[in-house]
C-alpha cells in the first residue's frame, strides 16, 4: 500500500493472471459483490497473489500444491469494509489492541484521525500512531489532526500542532490528509492558521476533511470555498441533502452515541439521489461495542435495514470511500491489482462475516482473529501526563450569585447538549443539587495554567451520592468530573492523579470502579478482554448512581467538546459554542 513498486513486483502478478504462476490463495465458485458496476456476479473465483487481486472467473488452472483454496460456495464476497472517518481513542485501546477487535467483523481499514492523542501528547503521539499503523494487518492510514487545540484559545491542551509543523507531516507517506477541521467558524472568519494548515494540504494534492454541524446557507459556501471536502456531524435529511447538493461528501455516522443512520439514509430513500458521495463511518466506537459485534458491520446493517439497496450500501462501505481518499486504484473493490481485502457473507444482509481475508491473508474466521498481530512498544514519553495538584471537596463547591443558573442539558443518542435556564437552591451561599442536577467540574492536567471551571449538568440522572471523574474528555482531554457530592468528586479526581488517567467512580465516599488509561491518559496499556470488564464495571457503577444512559462515560466526554453545539465547558469556564464566547454561571 505504500505505492512503492517493481518490475518484478507486476511480473508476478501478470503471470498469476496469465495462468504461468499459481495463485497464493483462490476463493473458489462465490458470488462477487462487485461494487464498481453495482451488481452480483454468480459463481466466479477470486485468485490472489502477493496481496492483491489477479484474476476474477474460473480459472482451476491456477491452483497449485501451495494454494490456499477456500470454497465460496453459497457465499457472497464483498470488499473489506472501510470506516471513512473514525478515532481509535475512543475504543481505549492502542492500535494493535483495536485492530484485534475491528478485524474479525470485516473492517480491514480505517481513516483514523489521531487528534485526541495529538492534543494530549503532540507530535509524539502522531509519531506512536504512525508506527503503530504501520505494523498491523489492519489497513491504518492517517489523517493529521487539523485542530489541537479544538478552538484555539478557548480550551489548554498538552500538545498544539501549528501551521508549520502540518506542513512537514501532512506530506508523508502513511498520512493520507488533514483531519476533521473542527474549528469551522475559524474557517469562515478566515483564521490564518487554520487556512495555513489547509493550504498545506492542498499543496501536498490531499484532501481536507470537515465537521460542520448545522453549518449552512452562506456559511456553508464560505466553508467549502476553502477547498474542505467531507462532513461527518450532519444530523438531519434536510442538511445532508443541501452539503450534497454543494458538493460534499459526507460520513453517514453510526457511533456508540450518535445514532444517526435512520435519518440520514432518509436522502437516500426518499429522492432517490445520486450516492457516490455518502460514506459510512463509526467515528466513535467503545471496546464493549466492538467486543458486542459492532463496527462497519453494524453501521452497513442499520443501512440496508433502513431500506438502502444493499448493493448501494455495500459502495458506501467500501468503493465510496476509497474514491474520496484517491485510493480506488489499490482499494475499495474486488478487481486485479487491487488489495486483497475481502469479506466472506451468507447474505447481502447478513454483513458479519464468515471469514476475512486482509492483504490477501485469512485473518478472521466466524468472529475469531485467526492471525497474530504484533504488539508495540508503548513510549515512556507517552505516559506520566497528568499534572494536576491534589484537590479538596471545598474545590468544588459553587457560590451562589444569584437565583438563576444555566444548565448543560444532554440530548441523548447525539453528541450535541441545549442550555437551561433554570432556578436554583442555596444554603449559606452555596448551591444546592436538585431536581436530577449534578455539578461538572473541568480541571487543567497539563501543568500550565491550574485553571479550572465549574457548572452544572441535566441528563445524567446522578440521584444517589457520588461523582464520576474522567482524562477521556474531547478534545482537549483535561480532568472532568461529575457528581452529587464534593467528598466524591474530590476523591475520584485525587484517584485518577494517582492512577495517571483514566476513569474513575466513587459512590459514598469509595471507589467502586475504575478503568486505568495511563498511555497519555486516554488509553489503556491493557488488551481488550481486560478494558472491557472495566468498561462493565464502570457501566455497573453508574447505574448505581441512577444514571441510565447506554455511553454514559461517553457523553461525559463530549460535555467539553468546543466545536459542537451548543454548550460546553472546558477549564476556560462555560462555553456557548454557537456564538464562540464564554458565559457566567449565573444569568442574574
Amino acid at each position: 500500500m505504500d505505492g512503492i513498486y517493481t518490475i518484478a513486483d507486476l511480473r508476478s502478478l501478470i503471470d498469476t493472471a496469465k495462468g504461468r504462476k499459481k495463485a497464493s490463495l483462490i476463493v473458489k465458485g462465490v458470488t462477487l459483490i462487485n461494487v464498481i458496476t453495482r451488481e452480483l456476479e454468480e459463481s466466479v473465483d477470486i485468485a490472489v497473489q502477493a496481496g492483491r487481486i489477479v484474476s476474477i472467473g474460473r480459472y482451476d488452472d491456477l491452483i497449485g500444491d501451495q494454494t490456499i483454496v477456500i470454497d465460496g460456495k453459497g457465499l457472497y464476497a464483498g470488499p473489506g469494509y472501510i470506516d471513512s472517518h473514525m478515532h481509535i481513542e475512543s475504543s481505549l485501546l492502542t492500535p494493535e489492541n483495536f485492530s484485534r477487535l475491528a478485524l474479525p467483523l470485516g473492517t480491514t481499514s480505517v481513516f483514523a484521525d489521531p487528534h485526541e492523542i495529538e492534543n494530549t501528547c503532540g507530535l509524539d503521539g502522531l509519531e506512536y500512531f504512525v508506527d503503530s499503523a504501520g505494523r498491523l494487518p489492519l489497513k491504518v492510514f492517517i489523517t493529521e489532526a487539523s485542530c489541537v487545540p479544538a478552538k484555539l484559545g478557548f480550551e489548554t491542551t498538552g500538545g498544539e500542532i501549528t501551521g508549520r509543523e502540518i506542513d512537514r507531516t501532512v506530506g508523508r507517506p502513511g498520512i493520507v490528509g488533514l483531519g476533521e477541521v473542527m474549528d469551522y467558524q475559524g474557517i469562515i472568519d478566515g483564521d490564518e492558521r487554520l487556512l495555513g494548515e489547509v493550504v498545506s494540504t492542498l499543496n501536498h494534492a490531499k484532501v481536507v476533511q470537515g465537521h460542520a454541524p448545522l453549518v449552512t446557507g452562506r456559511d456553508l459556501n464560505a466553508y467549502l470555498s476553502a477547498g474542505i471536502t467531507s462532513d461527518h456531524e450532519c444530523t438531519r435529511k434536510d442538511e445532508t441533502l443541501e452539503k450534497l447538493r454543494r458538493g460534499m461528501t459526507i460520513n453517514v455516522r453510526e457511533s456508540s452515541i450518535a445514532h444517526d443512520v435512520k435519518e440520514l439514509v432518509r436522502t437516500v430513500t426518499e429522492t432517490g439521489i445520486d450516492t457516490r458521495h455518502l460514506l459510512l463511518c463509526t467515528d466513535d466506537v467503545t471496546a464493549s461495542d466492538m467486543f458486542s459485534g459492532l463496527h462497519m458491520n453494524h453501521v452497513l446493517e442499520r443501512v440496508i435495514e433502513e431500506g438502502v439497496d444493499p448493493l448501494v450500501a455495500y459502495q458506501m462501505a467500501s468503493i465510496n470511500a476509497a474514491e474520496y481518499y484517491k485510493m480506488a486504484d489499490v482499494l475499495g473493490s474486488i478487481s486485479p491489482f487491487k488489495v486483497a481485502d475481502m469479506v466472506l457473507l451468507e447474505g447481502l444482509t447478513k454483513p458479519s462475516p464468515r471469514l476475512v481475508i486482509a492483504g490477501g491473508e485469512v485473518v478472521a474466521r466466524d468472529g475469531r482473529l485467526t492471525v497474530q498481530v504484533p504488539a508495540m512498544p508503548i513510549p515512556e514519553k507517552l505516559k506520566n501526563t497528568i499534572k494536576l495538584k491534589a484537590v479538596t471537596p471545598e474545590t468544588f463547591r459553587i457560590q451562589a450569585k444569584g437565583r438563576r443558573a444555566r444548565i448543560i442539558k444532554l440530548i441523548e443518542e447525539t453528541g450535541y447538549t441545549v442550555p437551561l435556564i433554570e432556578d436554583i437552591d442555596s444554603k449559606d451561599g452555596e448551591v444546592v443539587l436538585n431536581d436530577g442536577v449534578a455539578k461538572v467540574a473541568v480541571l487543567e492536567r497539563y501543568g500550565k495554567t491550574g485553571g479550572m471551571s465549574k457548572g452544572l449538568v441535566k441528563g445524567f440522572n446522578i440521584v444517589r451520592k457520588g461523582a464520576v471523574a474522567s482524562t477521556f474528555s474531547h478534545d482537549s482531554h483535561n480532568v472532568i468530573v461529575v457528581g452529587s457530592s464534593d467528598a466524591d468528586m474530590a476523591l475520584a479526581v485525587n484517584r485518577i492523579i494517582e492512577i495517571q488517567g483514566g476513569m474513575v467512580l466513587v459512590r459514598n465516599g469509595e471507589v467502586a470502579a475504575q478503568l486505568e488509561l495511563p498511555v497519555g491518559g486516554i488509553l489503556s496499556d491493557e488488551g481488550a478482554p481486560r478494558v472491557i470488564e472495566k468498561e462493565k464495571l464502570m457501566l455497573d457503577a453508574w447505574r448505581t448512581l441512577g444514571c441510565e444512559l447506554d455511553s454514559p462515560s461517553l457523553y461525559m466526554s463530549e460535555l467539553t467538546l468546543s466545536v459542537v453545539p451548543e454548550f460546553r465547558i472546558t477549564d476556560k469556564g462555560l462555553l456557548d459554542t454557537v456564538n464562540f464566547r464564554f458565559l457566567n454561571l449565573f444569568v442574574d
